[in-house]
């Protein structure tokens, strides 16, 4: 799966989305649910100052290779899968870690269709909640 330069942000949370549900079947087993806001802030942290480099130089392709790592995490905690229901209650969390992708694209291509003032404030407002709950 690719992200061309023309892929919009829509086509591209629809690509995130399909890849996440992708891994369904494989999705490993339960981790410790209490540990997982450490452990997105850690992710999202991580993968943020090469997010930011990446929107300032224009480069999609840190986009699809960002994208597989996180199917891996997102697979590695089951939370697309549904096979750690724990997180649930970690909503601000799987929030953030989903969207990060979609707002740092939309920075982009800002007039892609899911490009909007909420998605962007909801992300920060997630991540903020996130790196809460990993204290």
């Amino acid at each position: 799966m690719t992200l061309s330069t023309r892929c919009g942000a829509g086509a591209a949370r629809r690509a995130l989305v399909a890849a996440l549900l992708a891994v369904a079947p494989w999705a490993s087993a339960q981790q410790d649910a209490s540990q997982f806001p450490a452990a997105a802030t850690r992710f999202l942290d991580g993968e943020m100052p090469a997010m930011e480099a990446a929107v300032r130089s224009g480069d999609r392709a840190y986009f699809h290779d960002a994208m597989a790592r996180m199917v891996d995490f997102a697979d590695a905690w089951g939370f697309k899968s549904r096979a750690n229901p724990e997180l649930a209650r970690f909503p601000m969390c799987t929030g953030a870690v989903q969207d990060f992708l979609v707002v740092g694209l939309c920075r982009v291509t800002p007039n892609g269709e899911d490009c909007t003032p909420m998605l962007a404030s909801g992300f920060e407002r997630n991540l903020r909640a996130c790196r809460e709950a990993a204290r």
